[in-house]
């Protein structure tokens, strides 16, 4: 069986003074990392694709200390130990948690103290994608032509619609639309929300941070996609999207498509029926 991945990534600082934004795309089974300038292809190995986006917070250099330890501590949990199938999920989910181990003892350190970071990240392995999440980054999946939220927000606003108070268009201007409920370094234990999809031939991967979501809706994101020649030309587009639109925060976005030996796009199949959810988010109400 062959499964293919072509992809690329861009990051940009947008109006902050520091870009506090990392990820990662990491071949596992040769434990490298893979270059996405401008766009890379390469046949998924037998230890899988790591993907992952992580958004830092803190003082000072803190926020960009802390996203560029979580994805490199997550890429060395995974790159360390070969997967099986029935494994896949519980792995990914323990490289979250030693990644977030790994953040709080950084965050003793005089000078990070309270620093954090968001992530999201999605392993391929084979015909399935694993996907796991902290915070406010998100991951979408394009299948022909409908885009899907495959990870829910772990926001104030998000609760606030999950509870009927808010209604779901409100939540974009929301007060409080930037209140996390937990982040990766925060305290010594975190929630890891997994999930875990069916892949199918010609689906495409988005993995971002908010400063693109905040700033370019869904119903754009996938019509920049669908209307782009290449998926490097697609991610250039929609950084320039978010930037033209203020720009405010950093901006980063993973472009990913895969293809080979995957079942085809079933007719009236929808995405969230190849979608199952692992391990939810139990989130509480935050003091604000």
């Amino acid at each position: 069986m062959t499964v293919n991945l072509t992809v690329c990534a861009r990051t940009d600082i947008g109006k902050r003074a520091t870009n506090q934004d990392a990820f990662v795309i990491a071949d596992l089974t040769g434990d490298s990392l893979v270059t996405t300038d401008p766009i890379s292809r390469f046949e998924v190995g037998a230890q899988g694709v790591l993907l992952a986006v992580s958004d830092g917070m803190g003082g000072h250099a803190a926020g960009e200390v802390a996203s560029a330890l979580v994805v490199e501590s997550i890429r060395r949990s995974m790159a360390a130990t070969a997967p099986t199938p029935l494994e896949s999920d519980a792995l990914l989910g323990r490289a979250v948690e030693r990644a977030n181990r790994d953040t709080w003892e950084a965050a003793q350190t005089p000078g990070r103290e309270g620093m954090g970071a968001t992530v999201t990240a999605l392993y391929l392995d084979g015909v399935t994608a694993h996907i796991a999440e902290v915070g406010d980054s998100r991951a979408y999946v394009l299948r022909g032509g409908e885009l899907l939220q495959v990870t829910r927000d772990q926001s104030y606003v998000q609760l606030l619609v999950d509870l009927g108070t808010l209604k779901p268009e409100e939540a974009a201007h929301a007060p409080f639309r930037n209140v996390i409920l937990q982040a990766m370094g925060q305290k010594q234990d975190v929630q890891v929300a997994i999930g875990k999809l069916a892949l199918r031939q010609r689906d495409c991967f988005l993995i971002c941070s908010d400063g693109l979501t905040n700033k370019v809706s869904p119903d754009e994101i996938a019509r920049t996609i669908l209307d782009a020649p290449r998926l490097d030309v697609a991610c250039d587009r929609l950084i320039a999207l978010a930037i033209q639109r203020g720009g405010e925060d950093n901006i980063t976005a993973i472009l990913g498509g895969v293809s080979g030996d995957l079942p085809p796009v079933v007719a009236g199949e929808s995405i969230s029926s190849t979608l199952q959810v692992v391990r939810e988010f139990a989130g509480a109400m935050p003091a604000v």
